[in-house]
């Protein structure tokens, strides 16, 4: 009898453990699955991996188009799942874009893509200043809704679309953002942080020049470099009309400056006061992005 109640019991014990571990083992299954799925929507959010690639850029009008210098094509930047082109158009014609349509830009509030200044180099040698622009994309191989204001302070609507994404190497991505008016820390996929990088300076007499390589310090989508110059006679520098004064009491003059783009030429201007009277300079400074090396 009490060998009977023993077996009854040990298998009602068996029993309830195996039905304890089947929620569990289920549960376990589920969130395998719900894994799975969400590396797949991941997976489809971004089908590019983070980079930088040339693209084309169509659109729906020959006023609205890539500079003909670029053969229809941008550099499409893809940074955490997000896609971003420069494109390069054909004059300084087209003050501001929107990413959206042209309603939408008038409102308050809107956020305006600004241009930057590219230059282009012609087939025949010739170069010429335009306005570029970095725009988000939302898909590929799909059109989206881009609009525009040009001098005559009117807004257009435009379907854009962005296809055919091939992927830069680093000689060929410095090529392709010397000719596009350079490229963005953000382009470059550069985590915050602080970095040092090769900058060239030309302009002035030709006497004067900068540490190389410069400590580069990158915050978000925000660039300063700390420009060391080889003589203590510089007061202050202008840099996109803003003025920055120096941050060092002793030694040769050192500013720190915002850097928009890499490889590309960035206008400045440096007061020296080592003649007679003061006197204002200009000079060009270019950070090489191939050059650029993680402090430790």
């Amino acid at each position: 009898m009490k060998r009977s109640t023993v077996l009854v019991l040990t298998m009602m014990s068996i029993s309830a453990m195996m039905t304890a571990a089947i929620p569990a083992f289920a549960e376990e299954t589920e969130l395998e699955t719900v894994a799975a799925e969400t590396e797949i929507q991941a997976e489809e959010a971004a089908p590019l991996e983070d980079g930088v690639y040339s693209a084309e850029f169509d659109t729906d009008s020959s006023m609205f188009h890539v500079n003909e210098a670029n053969e229809g094509r941008g550099v499409l930047t893809v940074k955490d799942g997000k896609m971003t082109i420069h494109v390069s158009l054909a004059s300084k014609g087209i003050l501001n874009l929107f990413p959206g349509l042209a309603e939408d830009a008038q409102k308050e509030g809107a956020q305006l893509l600004e241009p930057t200044e590219d230059t282009v180099t012609y087939s025949d040698g010739m170069s010429e200043e335009v306005n570029g622009f970095d725009i988000p994309v939302p898909a590929l191989d799909e059109e989206f809704d881009v609009a525009l204001i040009g001098k005559k302070g009117k807004w257009y609507d435009h379907k854009v679309s962005v296809s055919d994404p091939q992927k830069l190497e680093t000689e060929e991505l410095t090529s392709e953002t010397q000719e596009s008016g350079g490229i963005t820390a953000f382009g470059l996929g550069l985590e915050d942080g602080v970095y040092t990088a090769d900058v060239t300076l030309t302009g002035g007499t030709g006497k004067s020049t900068v540490e190389s390589p410069a400590q580069v310090t990158v915050s978000g989508d925000e660039v300063t470099a700390a420009v060391i110059w080889s003589s203590p006679n510089y007061d202050y520098m202008i840099v996109d009309g803003e003025k920055y004064e120096m941050v060092n009491t002793e030694g040769n003059s050192v500013f720190e400056i915002p850097v928009a783009a890499f490889d590309t030429e960035l206008p400045v201007i440096a007061d020296t006061v080592a003649m007679s009277t003061p006197h204002e300079i200009e000079y060009t400074l270019n950070f090489d992005s191939s050059s650029l090396e993680k402090a430790e």
